[in-house]
């Protein structure tokens, strides 16, 4: 099965076997390629309310190295999934026709709440028995991010999504390099309320464990844990406390892009808004009272693999 995963920042492909349905709950997805590009097809959307011509260009060479790897590897099925920076495009009928002549299959447009439950399933199967349910799962996007409350058997409580994410609050307020005290303010405030609106809806207070999705949190991880190289194995459910969560997002936000981009696990294409990133958790951590978080590299992508499998619908 072949899923993908196109963000406001990134491109995903997750080519991988699934068990058999019969094999139960605990049963793995077996990886055969994983692959990342940063393609930034939000790109002004938040402004123009359309994807840039040259975003959907950046996309579709991308698009056109997946659909090539996925023919390669003989995947019986493709489900693409097409986020945030779709939503909210003017355009999006022009970006949906050349996904259709590139891969051969139609993106979905998910909703939020969809969105959020499949990054929940991607995100829940295979924790760790020590991580203690209830689960806030929070995936911090480019132009969104989503709240999913839950427990271990993959029942969804509540899910909501809102319109914070690291490329629409560094567009939005972090124009300096570094940013200004008045700009991370702004930036602070304007996440602080979005995180209010969401945890009024989803009961995020009351779960037990944070587990932390995407670039973003996997990034402020790394610096934390002190990583030379970019490690999914040692990042994959490493625990990060609130202090060094805070601790990372004020020497993001002083250093400036060069600086960032000399941090050795940071990829150049998330240099410049991982700032906006960090803090969009470490407010979070700090609204819903989390003392931790659990970074997980498996997330959306994983959850619209395990929905290829025969018995979901």
């Amino acid at each position: 099965m072949a899923a993908i995963d196109c963000g406001t920042n990134s491109i995903r492909l997750l080519v991988a076997d699934l068990p058999d349905p019969s094999a139960g709950p605990e049963a793995p997805l077996v990886d055969l390629t994983r692959r990342m590009e940063i393609v930034r097809l939000g790109q002004g959307v938040d402004r123009t309310g359309r994807l840039a011509p040259e975003a959907i260009e950046r996309t579709r060479v991308a698009l056109q190295a997946y659909a090539a790897e996925i023919r390669s590897l003989g995947a019986e099925r493709v489900r693409m999934c097409a986020t945030s920076a779709s939503r909210d495009a003017s355009n999006a009928a022009e970006f949906r026709a050349m996904v259709e002549q590139t891969l051969g299959v139609a993106p979905e447009v998910v909703s939020g709440d969809e969105e959020a439950r499949l990054s929940f399933t991607g995100a829940v199967r295979g924790l760790p028995a020590a991580a203690e349910a209830p689960y806030l799962v929070v995936d911090i996007g480019g132009g969104s991010t989503e709240f999913v409350v839950g427990s271990r058997d993959l029942t969804v409580d509540a899910a909501i999504s809102v319109d914070i994410g690291c490329v629409r609050m560094t567009e939005r307020h972090l124009a300096g390099d570094p940013p200004t005290a008045d700009e991370i303010g702004a930036a602070e405030a304007d996440i602080a309320a979005a995180v209010d609106r969401a945890l009024a809806v989803v009961p995020g207070r009351e779960a037990a464990t944070l587990i932390g999705l995407a670039g973003s949190v996997t990034t402020v991880v790394a610096i934390a844990e002190g990583l030379t190289g970019y490690d999914p194995e040692r990042i994959h459910h490493a625990r990060v406390s609130y202090d060094e969560v805070a601790k990372v997002t004020g020497d993001l936000l002083s250093m400036t892009r060069e600086q960032r981009l000399a941090i050795p696990v940071m990829h150049p294409g998330r240099a410049d808004v991982i700032g906006a990133g960090a803090l969009v958790l470490r407010v979070i951590m700090e609204r819903a009272g989390m003392p931790s978080v659990v970074a997980s590299e498996h997330d959306i992508l994983d959850g619209i693999a395990w929905s290829l499998l025969p018995s979901a619908s």
